[in-house]
């Protein structure tokens, strides 16, 4: 099990085969998932063992979030390729209600930032969120993201943002 980054608030690392239940609960609650694709349980049962496969073939994954203190799950983070533009990395977040508004979204957010343009060779960094989810707007622009163009993704539009890897230095 690998450590992505520790502070003395937060621990990112990689989950183990016996979280994916405290991982599958987290979209369970209505608000945590309205921002989100809608998956079944069967899906976020397969997307979990997809991301236990996909720490042999890093460095682009899905890491747990957990309290540095008590170990409680926290959320999920994840990099990955962006699927609308190839040569992007994008970052992206998901946190239990009780852990909204005390700035681990924003913390998570510059760490994925700074592992990307550590490990990948992309020269940006992009996330998308909905257009009513104005609290993630903040976090990415705290964590040095410019909102650019909305993009459409199939029949929504999002809120776009990027950074450069010029701009991170």
């Amino acid at each position: 099990m690998a450590n992505l980054y520790q502070s003395n608030t937060i621990l990112i690392r990689e989950f183990i085969p016996e979280e994916q239940q405290v991982f599958i609960a987290l979209f369970e609650d209505e608000e945590v998932a309205r921002y989100i694709p809608l998956r079944s349980t069967i899906q976020y049962q397969e997307l979990f063992n997809d991301t236990i496969a996909d720490y042999e073939n890093g460095p682009l994954g899905r890491w747990g979030i957990f309290d540095a203190q008590t170990q409680d799950f926290i959320g999920m983070c994840l990099t990955r390729n962006f699927k609308y533009i190839s040569d992007q990395v994008e970052i992206g977040y998901v946190l239990a209600k009780k852990y909204w508004g005390k700035g681990i979204a924003s913390e998570v957010s510059k760490v994925l930032v700074a592992y990307c343009f550590k490990y990948t060779n992309t020269s940006q960094v992009v996330a998308v969120t909905d257009l009513e989810n104005i609290g993630s707007q903040k976090v990415l622009e705290k964590a040095g993201l410019k909102r650019l163009m909305n993009l459409k993704r199939d029949e929504e539009e999002l809120a776009y943002f990027r950074i450069e890897r010029w701009q991170h230095l």
